[in-house]
């Protein structure tokens, strides 16, 4: 058996009774199936557990990093160092609040949070549906798709910070932009968010899902590993369209390409290394800075 690190022993004797892994493979907890050993990854089962793991973690003073479902992550190939918490089956369900508005942890999905309102006939979280992270990361990063987005429906997002406090915030005082929140600034958790929705006909709610997934599957490459749209959409122009302009589709580095389906998409091919893409994005932003003019700036958290 290898030997602890003198991290890994403290963290046990702080917390005896919580979920530790030593060197867990990040490739097994991001959709890009990349990524070394966690130092120490957790697994919190509430909110009370969370908050004992970050006080912890202040005290101990180790590098902390937040993962949920790792759909938008690219994680070192070395491996992290220090304290990983997983909220991906964490701060788990739902709750009708009123006639249209609903209440969803930070783990539960973004697919289950929109066949959740669509049972009870609230229009609003049909864009979420084919996106794979969870309610938690889409808030931090204001997730979107086919128009839609967090900030047009969350109201209020309940947060706690790294000393285990909570508070809530508005929807004004989130600050949503484009593919950002002010929690990406302040480092606080999300615990819960707050969705006002609109009534509406369960089944036409479910057609438009089933819609958006029609379209999502028969244009994305979701047969292999990603971390969905590999670049934020940038002004005047998509991203898809500038790196399909500059004959980039299918364009790899090692293992990592683009996808000849859709260019919007970097893709591991088996066996990719975060190195390889790293090369792959980067080369791609150069090569479509050179065609357009235009700097691609990645989508995907490097951590």
């Amino acid at each position: 058996m290898t030997e602890l690190t003198d991290f890994q022993r403290k963290i046990s004797a702080f917390l005896p009774e919580m979920e530790l892994r030593f060197q867990e493979p990040m490739s097994k907890h991001t959709s890009f199936r990349i990524g070394g050993g966690a130092e120490v990854m957790a697994f919190p089962k509430n909110k009370e557990e969370l908050a004992r793991l970050l006080k912890t973690s202040a005290l101990l003073d180790c590098k902390l990093s937040i993962l949920g479902a790792g759909t938008n992550v690219l994680a070192p190939d070395e491996g992290i160092s220090g304290l990983v918490i997983c909220l991906k089956d964490c701060l788990d369900g739902m709750q009708q609040l009123d006639d249209t508005h609903i209440r969803c942890m930070a783990g539960v999905t973004m697919a289950r949070a929109a066949v959740f309102a669509a049972g009870l006939g609230l229009a609003g979280l049909e864009f979420a549906h084919g996106i794979p992270g969870t309610i938690g990361g889409g808030l931090y990063m204001n997730a979107g798709a086919y128009g839609g987005e967090m900030a047009q429906v969350c109201t209020a997002v309940e947060v706690m910070d790294r000393q285990g406090n909570l508070r809530k915030l508005t929807r004004e005082q989130m600050e949503f932009s484009y593919r950002h929140s002010v929690l990406e600034d302040s480092g606080e958790i999300v615990i819960s968010g707050e969705f006002a929705l609109t009534p509406d006909s369960p089944e036409q709610i479910k057609a438009r899902m089933k819609e958006l997934i029609a379209k999502r599957t028969a244009s994305q490459p979701l047969n292999l590993p990603s971390a969905g749209s590999a670049f934020k959409r940038p002004v005047g122009g998509y991203a898809a369209a500038l790196i399909d302009q500059a004959g980039l589709k299918g364009f790899r580095v090692g293992n990592a390409a683009i996808s000849d389906k859709h260019a919007g998409f970097a893709v591991n091919l088996g066996g990719a290394t975060a190195e390889e893409v790293k090369s792959l994005l980067s080369q791609v932003s150069d090569r479509v800075y050179e065609n357009s003019g235009i700097r691609l700036e990645s989508e995907i958290r490097i951590w």
